[in-house]
């Protein structure tokens, strides 16, 4: 498991030894993978307007990341029957170069390559017009988010009250996915056919009595039409005037007659709506279609693959949309929203990240007495990638570079 830390290292004029000085300390324990962390240069304003931002920048990045979770995990129940694909679906569009923006790829990759998408985000935008950009777009997919996933759970609650209902014991489970026309007498005037629960341990004893719990029992009419580990379901034949007598003596005997009255279109409509539950639940992801092709990259334990150390120029895995829509087509409607929009998040919460970077290095370093600024102060944006074993020895490293005072 890696982390990732976006950090501003005070620059010279041209921003080109911060990034060399750190490699320099870092490599030397093989403490950390960085690379350039490409922020444009952005109008500053007034110092207010930007502690302000600041202020603002902080709870959209805390938004943006609580609505990244939520979207994932929506991603996790969708495709609960392949939880193991999940993370082969939570990719970033583009972000390499121009020529790759049709391509999707690991979240790892977009981040150590990131370049900012100067179409959406204008960099000649006033600093509050991007961040209100950002902010508008992450409320939009969170108002959709809501809507969509309300109806998924509500149908998926149903469904699952349903199969509990289903796997229920006898005295309360439903039975129509149990019982059948013929295991009743239907249309008579004179005979009905009760369903009577008899625990495990007493087959023998009601197969020896049943015939006499009443008078006007039919012979031979029981019969085992369903059991589980407690008992079984049993039919029997009676004439309508003794049901209450046998069902006093069926008691009396630890046998329960379980109140069902056989209705064919009830049944059928019970069978149908559970049909169409689950059918409306499949069509929200269809297993066949969403795995990418073989040779792609994997993800154990839904962790994100990172780049290895010491090869931060290999290309990033991915796929053309072409190649995805082959393998696509018949993905549901559900799981192909959040996928796009997860990808819409992710990538505008890094850029919320370069942004909160930016600001905070203007505020640190601008000089007191002022309030105008025409020029972002120096800095240079580094991104660190470093595993759990490296991350208690990283920062001790910082003060040999940048003395308190510098950064």
């Amino acid at each position: 498991m890696s982390e990732f830390w976006l950090i501003s290292a005070p620059g010279d004029k041209e921003n080109l030894h911060a990034l060399e000085r750190l490699n320099t300390v870092t490599s030397k324990s093989n403490l950390s993978y960085n690379t350039k962390f490409a922020i444009p240069d952005f109008k500053v304003g007034t110092l207010d307007s930007l502690v302000g931002l600041s202020d603002e920048l902080g709870k959209l990045d805390t938004f943006a990341e609580s609505l990244i979770k939520r979207m994932a995990q929506s991603v996790v129940e969708v495709m609960e029957d392949a939880k193991g694909k999940v993370q082969e679906n939570l990719l970033a569009n583009g972000g390499l170069k121009e020529k790759m923006k049709c391509l999707k790829i690991d979240l790892t990759s977009f981040v150590t390559h990131f370049e900012w998408d100067m179409a959406k985000y204008p960099a000649k935008q006033p600093l509050p017009s991007v961040v209100d950009t950002l902010a508008k777009q992450l409320a939009q997919i969170e108002t959709d988010l809501k809507g969509r996933t309300a109806a998924y759970s509500t149908l998926k609650a149903t469904l699952d009250s349903l199969n509990q209902k289903a796997k229920a014991n006898l005295f309360t489970r439903t039975l129509s996915d149990i019982v059948n026309k013929d295991d009743f007498v239907l249309d008579s005037e004179y005979l009905v056919t009760l369903l009577v629960i008899v625990p495990t341990q007493n087959y023998i004893q009601w197969q020896k009595t049943y015939e006499s719990l009443s008078d006007m029992v039919v012979p031979r009419s029981t019969k085992l039409i369903f059991e589980d580990k407690e008992g079984g379901l049993f039919t029997v034949t009676l004439f309508r005037k003794v049901i209450d007598d046998f069902k006093a003596r069926a008691k009396e005997n630890k046998f329960t007659v379980r109140e069902f009255y056989y209705d064919e279109k009830e049944i059928t409509r019970e069978r149908e709506e559970m049909t169409r539950l689950l059918s409306a639940k499949k069509q929200q992801y269809q297993t066949s279609c969403v795995a990418l092709k073989k040779g792609s990259s994997t993800f154990p334990d839904h962790k994100v693959k990172v780049t290895p150390l010491g090869n931060p120029d290999r290309p990033a895995a991915g796929h053309s949309d072409r190649e995805r829509e082959s393998e696509g087509e018949s993905e549901g409607p559900l799981l192909r929203w959040l996928k796009v929009n997860f990808s819409e998040a992710f990538i505008a919460w890094v850029h919320i990240k370069a942004l909160r970077v930016f600001v905070e290095s203007v505020l640190r370093n601008s000089g007191e007495g002022t309030n105008k600024l025409d020029k972002p102060a120096g800095f240079q944006s580094v991104l660190w990638v470093r595993t759990v074993r490296q991350i208690a020895c990283l920062p001790h490293a910082l003060p040999t570079l940048w003395p308190p005072g510098l950064g």
